[in-house]
């Protein structure tokens, strides 16, 4: 049976034809009446994942550490703006700011807190999350309404849910991969008229066989600009943490979860979350571009543990009993380890700066 935003789709490319991944994409996720972040409620057990912030205080905890460095590094400013965009329930945000509060009461005292987040029913789960901070926590549409001064900026698994664009590689070149209907009337993928323009592929495109995909996402390095150019204007420092690659390729990474599994991307739109992995080179570039110090990318898993995570998870068991000290040995390897089911090397890790200054776990060389 297909979803009601199937039903919807499949209309719109009978009335008009076959449309693009970047409108597949943006249909799926934010539809007014079908899309899934209208309807669904994605996070935890419940949901179809779980974002780090969920499997423990740690991550949050070890993201509040390095707030704390980055605006000691800066020259501890004050009228500091602490904010996060796509906050998911507020429970990264909360773990940072109690680590804030405590590592450095200045800063807490110095900043107001500001979430973007474009939904009514995350917005008030998030308001009783930070229900300690209520006073000083402002809501916003979009990132350009935080309002100025010095900018502590987080953005976990913000860059893998902004739609992107993908080209197939055909007998003529790399065209556009549009969405269609195949002859049974069902969701397929088919190769458009629009090409790329080859400077923007890898080198070796010409040898690449039928068949291959590549992807770019200018609506990301659009939004990674704004971040930078207020980084620019008024100082601060930026985290972006997702899942994704180092180096600019070639290959399919669109991808669905339904209810914690895999999920063909035209199965469920509506119903299914859908995202792709992120390109950190592209990232990096338009930072550079906008004059800031870029540091990493790093894994995830050592960017937690340089910043201390295994010392902060030995102090959370200790004394505790054994099934919750279990529970935490379980929950670093989840955050921190390498290989199925666990984060740490699949997700990435930069930092992007106003100042040129060292920036702890990241190298020097970062």
């Amino acid at each position: 049976m297909p979803t009601p935003l199937a039903q919807k789709i499949k209309a719109l490319i009978r009335t008009n034809g076959p449309i693009s991944v970047t409108d597949y994409f943006s249909l799926c996720l934010a539809d007014p009446e079908h899309g899934y972040y209208r309807t669904r409620e994605p996070f935890g057990t419940e949901g179809d994942f779980i974002t780090a912030p969920e499997i423990s205080q740690l991550f949050g905890e070890m993201l509040g550490v390095f707030m704390v460095h980055a605006w000691q590094r800066h020259g501890s400013p004050q009228a500091v703006r602490f904010a996060e965009i796509g906050p998911g329930r507020g429970t990264m945000m909360a773990d940072m700011l109690r680590v804030v509060s405590r590592l450095a009461p200045a800063l807490y005292d110095a900043a107001t807190f500001h979430l973007v987040e474009t939904s009514p029913r995350l917005r008030d789960v998030q308001m009783k999350t930070l229900e300690k901070h209520a006073q000083r926590v402002s809501w916003h549409d979009s990132f350009d309404e935080v309002p100025p001064g010095f900018l502590l900026l987080a953005a976990n698994e913000l860059f893998d849910a902004i739609p992107i664009r993908q080209f197939v590689r055909t007998s003529s070149g790399f065209r556009e991969r549009m969405v269609g209907l195949d002859a049974d009337g069902e969701l397929t993928f088919a190769a458009g008229v629009a090409g790329i323009d080859p400077d923007l592929l890898p080198k070796s495109h010409k040898t690449e066989p039928p068949g291959t995909i590549f992807e770019i996402a200018p609506a990301r390095e659009a939004v990674m600009a704004a971040i930078c150019e207020r980084l620019r204007a008024h100082g601060g420092a930026a985290l972006v943490i997702d899942y994704g690659y180092v180096v600019t390729g070639f290959g399919d990474t669109l991808q669905a979860v339904l209810r914690h599994a895999f999920d063909p991307p035209l199965a469920h739109p509506g119903q299914a979350d859908l995202t792709s992995h992120v390109d950190f080179e592209r990232l990096a570039t338009v930072a550079r571009e906008s004059g800031l110090r870029v540091h990493g990318p790093l894994h995830q898993g050592d960017f937690l543990m340089g910043l201390g995570l295994a010392d902060r998870a030995s102090a959370l068991g200790r004394g505790r009993e054994e099934e919750l000290q279990r529970q935490i040995v379980a929950d670093v390897e989840r955050l921190a380890g390498s290989g199925a089911g666990n984060m740490g090397d699949l997700f990435k890790v930069i930092a992007v700066a106003s100042a040129d200054v060292p920036l702890a776990p990241f190298r020097s060389s970062d």
